[in-house]
């Protein structure tokens, strides 16, 4: 049991995003100080991916290695990380897994679910955990721009940079498989769910936000799929608030996806 992956749940709106920073109160190092205080020594942990902040998470996946001479089991870890954490913070689960496992470099695919809340008022409950659009828009247009997003494509316009880019990329560098994306209406709450091998910085805010066009009126279908033919154009400029986004399960099993069976967290 020297290496565990952990599930855990957060809300983000508390948080500047997942990864350890200098400056603001991250998801990361909340973890890790809960983690020191029982073991009395600092451990870094990994993760599947970061998120942004104001992100939430449903299903976030991290492992760490326990060091020799802790015999705590499975379930001590999962009560003992939960004493020390913020209620804002929860371990859903965790398992040993093997020593050469990896949070980030094993996952080979993620789901996201995008909210948006259309009622004329916000409930307070709800507040920082949907995207409030009260304006009228077209439903069906929105569904049909997710549509398009389906398949394999270059989404280096539908990504934001993080300043760390290479020069001279590969040719698939900006390369993902979105194997569905879908739209389930609840009343006036909206769900978005984005399954795919994986997404770049703000990926799944500047889908939303682009497609959120199109049920607008503002963008043409055809437009948005011809975006994805020439990615070479002008990024797209309309990213959605992160408050309206969960990371929902991190899948460990390659061609298991959405939902069908097989190993996800």
């Amino acid at each position: 049991m020297s290496r565990l992956l952990f599930t855990c749940a957060y809300d983000g709106a508390s948080y500047c995003g997942w990864q350890s920073q200098k400056d603001g109160v991250s998801v990361q190092d909340t973890l890790e100080q809960a983690i020191a205080s029982i073991l009395k020594e600092r451990i870094r942990i990994a993760a599947s991916g970061r998120t942004d902040a104001g992100v939430h998470a449903h299903a976030q996946c991290f492992h760490l290695d326990v060091p020799e001479g802790c015999r705590m089991s499975l379930q001590n870890w999962i009560a003992a990380l939960n004493a020390h954490l913020p209620a804002t913070i929860r371990i859903m689960e965790s398992m040993p897994v093997a020593d050469d496992f990896h949070a980030r470099f094993n996952a080979c695919g993620k789901e996201y679910e995008y909210l948006i809340c259309r009622a004329p008022v916000l409930t307070p409950f709800m507040q920082n955990r949907a995207w409030h659009l009260p304006q009228p828009f077209d439903a069906s247009l929105l569904k049909a721009a997710l549509k398009v997003y389906e398949g394999t494509h270059d989404f280096r316009r539908f990504a934001a940079n993080r300043g760390n880019e290479p020069q001279n990329p590969p040719a698939d560098f900006y390369q993902r498989t979105i194997f569905s994306a879908t739209m389930v209406e609840e009343g006036e709450m909206l769900r978005l769910r984005f399954c795919g091998n994986g997404f770049m910085y703000r990926m799944v805010r500047l889908l939303v936000g682009t497609a959120h066009q199109v049920a607008r009126g503002k963008m043409k279908v055809e437009a948005l799929a011809a975006m994805l033919a020439d990615p070479l154009g002008e990024k797209t400029r309309y990213c959605a608030p992160a408050a309206g986004l969960y990371l929902n399960r991190v899948y460990y099993t390659p061609g298991v996806f959405c939902g069908t069976e097989g190993t996800s967290v």
